[in-house]
C-alpha cells in the first residue's frame, strides 16, 4: 500500500466533541498517537458541541476520564503537552454563526503557527447531522480545497438507516466534497488482524493457490458479545443487529476474505476488488430468506442474585419491540472463485462469549484409506480479531505414542505489540494515523457502502414480507436454536460452538 507521510501541520475539528465516541475512542486515540510521536509536528484539536460552556469545563471533563480510559500510558507530563493543543467551542450545528466563529478560530491558530494547516473535520454525530454540517462548512468556505485531498471529511457509521437515506446523505455530501476527500469510518478495518488479512493471503504462497471453491468447504465470520446494548437503546431499537453489525463490520470482513487479488496494493486497487465482492452478494427474496436467515432477540435471565434484563426491558426500548439482537445469515457469492461455497455470518448481543473470529474450513478430501469412523478432522484457518488477536492453523498429525491414531494439532501466531507500545494499537489509533497519511484503504468507499445497503435492504424487506420474527434466546446462551439448524442441515457446525483447540485457547 502506498506510504504517504502525515502533513507537518494539521487542524483536527471534532463535531460532537463531548459525545461518548469522542471521549471513549477519538481523543484517547489521539492522545496515544501523541505519546507515540505519530501526530503531525504542529497539531491542534478543536472540539465542538453544546454540552460544555467553555474550554475549562471541557478539559476538566477529559482530565477526569482519560486516566481511567488510558491507565497504561497516561502521565501528567504527557497530558500537559497534549492539552495545550486542545480548544473548545460551544456551537450549534444548525446555526451559520457558529461556523463563522470556527473559521475565525482556525485562521487564528494557523496564523500563530506560521505554517499552512491541513484540516480534518470529523463528524462524530448522529447521521442526520452529516449533510447539515457539510452544508455549514460549505457556506462558511471551510470546504475550499487548497490541495487535492484536503480538507478531509470523516464520517462515522451508520451512514444512513437504509439505502434511500444513505443515498440522500451521500448525494448532499458529495455535492460539497469530492470522494477523495471523504473518509467513511468502519473501526473494524483498523483492527490489527483485519489489516493482516491481505498480507496473509498474498504474501504466503501456500494460502492463495488454495483460496477458492476447489479447496475451501465454507467460511464463517462471527462476532458475538456478552454485553447487551448498554445505554444505546434509542439508537439500537432503530438499527438492530443487521444494521449495527452485518451491514458494516461483517460485510467489510467478508469483502477482504473473498476479494480477488488486486493489481497492486494501492488504495484504488484494493477498493475496486472489495466492491466487486459486495456487488456479487445474492438477493435474498421472500422465497428463500427463511432458509438462509435466522433472527433472534435476547430474553431476561436470573443469574444468582442478579437479574439480567431482556432486550424489551432495556432503557429506551419499546416493550413490544421486535428488533433483532442476533442475526445468522448463509449466503453465496456469485462469482467463479466462490461458486458453491457457503459463507456464514453470525453476530449477537448477550451471548455466552465475546469473540470476533473468521473460520476458514478446508475440504476433507483425505486419502481414501483414512476415511471412515475416525476420519481426520477438517483443516481450519482461524483468524482471531478480538479479544485475543492472532492466527491458528489446525492440521492433522499422528498422535504421539499411538500407531495410527490421527489427532488435530495447532500452530499459533499471537499478534503482539512491540515492547515500546505496551499493547497493540487500538483500531482508532490505526485509522487516525491512516487518515493523516491519506491511506484510504482503511476506509470504506461509497460504492461499497451502497452495495452493502442494497443487500441488507433486500434482506430486511423480504423478512418483513414473510413476517420473519426474531426467535427468543436466553441471555448468556449461544443464541437461537434455529441458528444451529441453519448450519447443521448441511452437515456443518458453527466452529465457535466447539472447543476446537484444547492446547491453545482460541
Amino acid at each position: 500500500m502506498k506510504k504517504n507521510k502525515a502533513p507537518n501541520s494539521t487542524q483536527f475539528v471534532i463535531f460532537g466533541g463531548s459525545g461518548d465516541l469522542s471521549r471513549a475512542k477519538l481523543i484517547p486515540a489521539l492522545f496515544k498517537l501523541s505519546v507515540r510521536d505519530i501526530l503531525p509536528r504542529q497539531f491542534s484539536l478543536i472540539a465542538l458541541d453544546r454540552q460544555h460552556e467553555n474550554r475549562k469545563d471541557f478539559i476538566d471533563d477529559l482530565e477526569n476520564s482519560l486516566p481511567e480510559t488510558l491507565p497504561e500510558v497516561f502521565t501528567r507530563e504527557e497530558w500537559k503537552n497534549f492539552k495545550s493543543n486542545i480548544d473548545y467551542l460551544k456551537l450549534d450545528f444548525n446555526q451559520e454563526a457558529g461556523y463563522r466563529r470556527l473559521q475565525e478560530r482556525l485562521n487564528e491558530i494557523e496564523t500563530a503557527s506560521e505554517l499552512p494547516s491541513k484540516r480534518v473535520f470529523y463528524l462524530a454525530t448522529s447521521p442526520k447531522f452529516f449533510p447539515v454540517i457539510a452544508t455549514g462548512l460549505q457556506k462558511s468556505g471551510l470546504n475550499n480545497t487548497t490541495q487535492p485531498g484536503w480538507p478531509r471529511l470523516v464520517i462515522e457509521k451508520p451512514f444512513g438507516h437504509d439505502l434511500n437515506t444513505a443515498c440522500e446523505y451521500n448525494d448532499r455530501i458529495t455535492d460539497i466534497y469530492p470522494e477523495e476527500n471523504i473518509y467513511r469510518i468502519d473501526h473494524y478495518l483498523g483492527k490489527a488482524m483485519i489489516q493482516n488479512i491481505l498480507t496473509m493471503r498474498f504474501a504466503n504462497m501456500f494460502f492463495e493457490p488454495i483460496w477458492n471453491k476447489n479447496y475451501i468447504d465454507n467460511i464463517q465470520i462471527i462476532s458475538t458479545e456478552r454485553m447487551g446494548i448498554k445505554n444505546r437503546g434509542k439508537y439500537y431499537d432503530r438499527a438492530g443487529a443487521l444494521l449495527d453489525m452485518v451491514q458494516s463490520h461483517l460485510l467489510q470482513m467478508l469483502a477482504l476474505i473473498a476479494m480477488e487479488p488486486p493489481a497492486d496494493m494501492s488504495t484504488a486497487s484494493i477498493r475496486q476488488e472489495k466492491i466487486k465482492v459486495l456487488c456479487s452478494l445474492p438477493e435474498l427474496g421472500p422465497e428463500n430468506v427463511e432458509e438462509n436467515v435466522v433472527l433472534g432477540q435476547y430474553s431476561g435471565r436470573k443469574e444468582g442474585q442478579e437479574y439480567i434484563k431482556g432486550y424489551q426491558e432495556e432503557d429506551n426500548v419499546r416493550p413490544d419491540s421486535s428488533t433483532e439482537t442476533f442475526a445468522a445469515i448463509k449466503l453465496n457469492i456469485d462469482n467463479l472463485r466462490w461458486q458453491g461455497v457457503p459463507f456464514y455470518l453470525k453476530t449477537g448481543k448477550r451471548l455466552q462469549t465475546k469473540n470476533t473470529k473468521i473460520f476458514v474450513q478446508f475440504k476433507t478430501d483425505f486419502h481414501p484409506s483414512l476415511r471412515g469412523a475416525d476420519s481426520p478432522e477438517a483443516n481450519l484457518l482461524i483468524i482471531k480479531v478480538q479479544p485475543r488477536e492472532g492466527v491458528s492453523l489446525q492440521f492433522n498429525a499422528k498422535e504421539p505414542g499411538s500407531q495410527d491414531k490421527i489427532a488435530p494439532v495447532f500452530m499459533d501466531f499471537c499478534q503482539e505489540a512491540p515492547r515500546e507500545l505496551k499493547e497493540t494499537p487500538a483500531a482508532y489509533e490505526e485509522l487516525l494515523a491512516g487518515l493523516f497519511r491519506g491511506d484510504q484503504s482503511l476506509f470504506t468507499h461509497w460504492q461499497g457502502v451502497k452495495n452493502s445497503w442494497q443487500f441488507i435492504d433486500s434482506l430486511r424487506k423480504s423478512a418483513e414480507k414473510i413476517d420473519l420474527t426474531p426467535e427468543k434466546y436466553e441471555a448468556g446462551s449461544r443464541g437461537p436454536e434455529a441458528a444451529k439448524n441453519l448450519i447443521q442441515s448441511e452437515s456443518r457446525i458453527w466452529w465457535d460452538r466447539k472447543n476446537i483447540n484444547r492446547h491453545s485457547p482460541v
